[in-house]
């Protein structure tokens, strides 16, 4: 009979690279953008009181990977009137927030979600005997 060979341990080198990394990174979902819950209150509140007046009638939230968008309709079917996107890549730059048109034009650009929702004038209801 043929004498078993005593059992040695085997090493396992595992050398990590930058290249394996990278490849982990890239599987992993980056996180979405989202509106936080102070922003949402800017945006409520300014279209409660244009829905109260009779001019807007719907929204939308979108959210994604570079980019948060809120949009707002007159009516369900068509484009939307304004769009407001959150784009965190621009936060030094000309600032997150960024209020489109209906056709995608820039209205107007900040570093403040408050500041930017003073683009719609603040109207006040009057009662109608």
């Amino acid at each position: 009979m043929a004498k078993p060979k005593p059992l040695t341990p085997k090493l396992l080198i595992v050398s990590a690279n930058a290249h394996e990394r990278g490849r982990r990174l890239r599987r992993i979902s980056p996180p979405r953008v989202m509106w936080t819950r102070d922003e949402l209150t800017h945006l409520m509140r300014v279209y409660g009181r244009e829905v109260a007046a009779g001019r807007w009638r719907d929204y939308a939230l979108n959210d994604g990977r570079e980019a948060a968008c809120f949009a707002i309709f007159r009516h369900s079917s068509e484009v939307p009137l304004y769009r407001i996107d959150k784009i965190p890549a621009l936060r030094r730059k000309q600032g997150q927030y960024v209020l489109r048109g209906m056709d995608g034009q820039i209205l107007r650009r900040g570093h403040h979600l408050a500041a930017l929702m003073n683009f719609f004038p603040h109207r006040h209801l009057k009662a109608v005997n």
